[in-house]
């Protein structure tokens, strides 16, 4: 795996996203919509609507796009007939990926995934046939540079499993998904805030994609994300060197 960063990774698909802003908010509405109907309209006692307003916040959403989007999910004239689905397949190399939806048309859906998979060398598919190759957690991820020692004590206090530094001194921190509020909060209150930070589909192991291979796993990555239904995409590839 020499010759790639992991941090590089990291800045490269971040600047892809804020390139995708506007679409980005479209998601997040809906998934604030959809935590607002299945739990209430109080992110105090909904985890997953706290989690919907923070990547609201996160992507500057005005407050009141973010309480119409409440609303409208609580009073089930909106998000009523949508539902979560996964797809999980393959890229170039093997690199895996799991596709997080939420749609109101399956059919629809799994023809777009399916296309953004064959179009670029990739396939989709059954259940399950990658979701091994990863672990659900929540991950917080520090810049090369920030307090090694501080990041860990309050993430192992507030209930995190792991702190890691790599050789390029990125820090990443994980817990449970169910820890993830708490140790957020624990860093914010300390004033400490990551480049990085989710309830994710971390892998196991990573697959390193060069020349042709990344180009093309790039592709699929873009076309996924791209697609109205498509919430998430997790996956195994990194690239040597951003494409």
């Amino acid at each position: 795996m020499a010759g790639h960063s992991k941090w590089a990774n990291i800045q490269h698909r971040k600047g892809r996203q804020d390139a995708k802003r506007g679409k980005i908010w479209t998601k997040i509405i809906r998934e604030i919509q959809v935590a607002a109907r299945a739990g209430g309209p109080d992110p105090d006692a909904n985890p997953s609507l706290r989690l919907a307003w923070d990547k609201a916040t996160a992507a500057n959403m005005p407050k009141d796009n973010i309480m119409r989007a409440i609303q409208r999910g609580a009073g089930g004239a909106d998000g009523e007939n949508y539902e979560k689905i996964r797809y999980e397949g393959y890229g170039p190399a093997g690199a895996a990926v799991i596709v997080e939806c939420m749609t109101d048309n399956r059919t629809r859906t799994v023809s777009d995934v399916r296309h953004a998979f064959t179009k670029h060398g990739g396939n989709l598919g059954q259940d399950g046939s990658v979701a091994f190759m990863f672990k659900h957690c929540g991950q917080f991820l520090f810049a090369p540079g920030s307090d090694e020692s501080q990041i860990m004590d309050i993430g192992l206090e507030a209930g995190a499993d792991d702190v890691i530094t790599d050789e390029e001194g990125l820090i990443e921190v994980t817990c449970e998904p169910s820890d993830y509020m708490a140790v957020k909060k624990a860093f914010l209150d300390a004033g400490l805030t990551p480049e990085v930070d989710a309830i994710i589909m971390k892998p196991l192991n990573e697959t390193v994609l060069e020349g042709d291979d990344a180009v093309k796993m790039q592709k699929i990555l873009d076309q996924l994300e791209s697609l109205d239904d498509v919430q998430e995409v997790h996956t195994t590839a990194v690239f040597d060197e951003a494409e």
